[in-house]
């Protein structure tokens, strides 16, 4: 079961439309509603303050009897820590570890590293959010992946703790039990040598961000 996050960062239609085709269980933090309902896509649910969602949206959702969570815009959380919230409950009961988050790019770098910081937080508790747009595929590793792409294909690997210590196959630039670090760039830009990269996490956090072919 596909359960995913759209935010109101960037967005397009085009693939957006492909995309929410997957998910099983759309959440909507507040103005990613309104990307939803340029594909036609109903949300299961909508929270947030509501300050960015348009009027003839958000009645075009409350009509189609769509759960609207309406919270003050004063509030210690931000819309898509919320939405977030409720996309773990509805992991929990479904047994699923991954969440998908759509719309979490673009626009507001804040806003951006705040979803960073989000994505670690839920990696701690044993769930990976996938942030997804239409050039890069991002999520934290812990332990050990296997991932699969293309000849030539971008992959970047950038240590959000002080230290990470990495272990890389089918790349071009390897690393055996290699040091990353949270101030040095080093990890960006690698390319794949094949069709499948080993990734291996003895320790520490890493940020793998795939570079999608278009």
């Amino acid at each position: 079961m596909r359960i995913a996050v759209l935010a109101n960062g960037a967005w397009d239609l085009e693939w957006g439309k492909q995309v929410l085709k997957a998910v099983d269980f759309l959440i909507c933090a507040d103005g990613g509603a309104n990307y939803a309902a340029l594909t036609g896509r109903i949300p299961n649910l909508i929270i947030g303050d509501l300050d960015s969602i348009t009027p003839e949206v958000l009645n075009q959702c409350e009509n189609a009897g769509c759960v609207i969570e309406r919270f003050p815009c004063e509030k210690d959380e931000t819309d898509l820590e919320l939405a977030l919230i409720c996309a773990e409950e509805q992991a929990c009961l479904v047994r699923e570890r991954d969440i998908w988050l759509y719309g979490g790019t673009g626009k507001r770098i804040d806003h951006f590293m705040g979803n960073i910081a989000l994505m670690l937080s839920y990696a701690k508790k044993g769930y990976r959010i996938r942030l997804v747009d239409p050039y890069h595929e991002s999520w934290i590793l812990q332990r050990q992946e296997v991932i699969r792409g293309s000849i030539g294909q971008e992959l970047s690997l950038i240590a959000l703790s002080e230290k990470a210590v990495v272990t890389t196959d089918g790349l071009y630039y390897p690393l055996h039990q290699g040091e990353l670090l949270q101030d040095s760039p080093r990890g960006i830009s690698n390319v794949f040598l094949g069709e499948e990269v080993v990734i291996q996490v003895h320790s520490g956090w890493v940020l793998v961000v795939l570079r999608i072919k278009v």
